[in-house]
């Protein structure tokens, strides 16, 4: 059974009514009613940074939850913006710095930084979306990737964004049959195969993503039934060296998924 195919459907089919689910949920409600009444009172970053019920959230929000507590790390971020090709956050490999940056934009606007729809709904939103992902990973990992990837995507255009978010990067890798050690090989020769293998004008039509986000579904529970089946004792002395999540049936799937068609 293609269980993470069927729950990023169920969710992916109707987005609207998925986030709509999420939003309602009184601890998402609660987070987002205190961060929209009071996000446009702050007018520096040393108050932004304080207030740790508007700083988590808007973290969170842009999938940088892991970074909270570095403030001097992300005071950096802010102090020096995005205008300057030299900032801090434009050396940073990682885009979610840059966005961040551009959102929280205290270098170019200073006290009206948090006035703008970026830095109130638009952020809302977005942690509604990253909670939604959460919640869903909670239950399946490969249904958040599948979302995360599905998100992302139209923001694709070459292999350098892929390879430096490795969310994006395990997707992509799992869809293709890579495996991961691949990792570990120079960074450019990554980049020259993942050119090969992908058509990266294709993450612009929102049909061929939702194909690639399920062929790397399935792929994603191919590979788990494969490393269950491997792992149980029952199996190996019965001689069923074939899992049973790659059947034919299963094989059928994933040739039907292939990008593009």
């Amino acid at each position: 059974m293609l269980s993470t195919i069927a729950d990023y459907r169920r969710i992916s089919k109707d987005m609207t009514r998925s986030l709509s689910l999420t939003a309602r949920k009184p601890d998402v409600s609660r987070e987002t009613a205190y961060y929209l009444a009071n996000i446009g009172k702050i007018t520096n970053i040393d108050d932004f940074l304080k207030d740790y019920r508007l700083y988590s959230y808007a973290m969170k929000a842009h999938g940088l939850s892991d970074m909270t507590y570095a403030k001097a790390f992300m005071r950096k971020v802010l102090t020096e913006g995005v205008s300057n090709s030299n900032s801090f956050a434009n050396k940073l490999s990682d885009s979610r710095y840059r966005e961040f940056a551009k959102t929280f934009n205290f270098q170019l606007l200073g006290s009206k930084a948090t006035q703008t729809s970026a830095a109130q709904t638009g952020t809302a939103t977005q942690y509604v979306q990253q909670t939604m992902e959460e919640d869903a990973g909670d239950q399946n990992e490969g249904v958040r990737l599948a979302l995360y990837f599905t998100r992302k995507a139209a923001s694709i255009k070459g292999p350098f964004q892929i390879l430096a978010d490795k969310a994006l990067t395990q997707v992509v890798q799992t869809a293709l049959g890579l495996s991961p050690n691949i990792s570990a090989a120079d960074i450019d020769k990554q980049a020259s195969l993942l050119s090969k293998l992908v058509n990266f004008s294709d993450f612009q039509d929102p049909a061929k993503v939702g194909r690639f986000a399920q062929r790397f579904a399935a792929m994603w529970d191919a590979s788990r039934a494969s490393t269950e089946a491997s792992s149980n004792p029952a199996l190996i002395l019965i001689g069923q060296s074939t899992p049973a999540g790659l059947d034919s049936d299963m094989l059928t799937k994933l040739q039907m998924l292939r990008l593009g068609r």
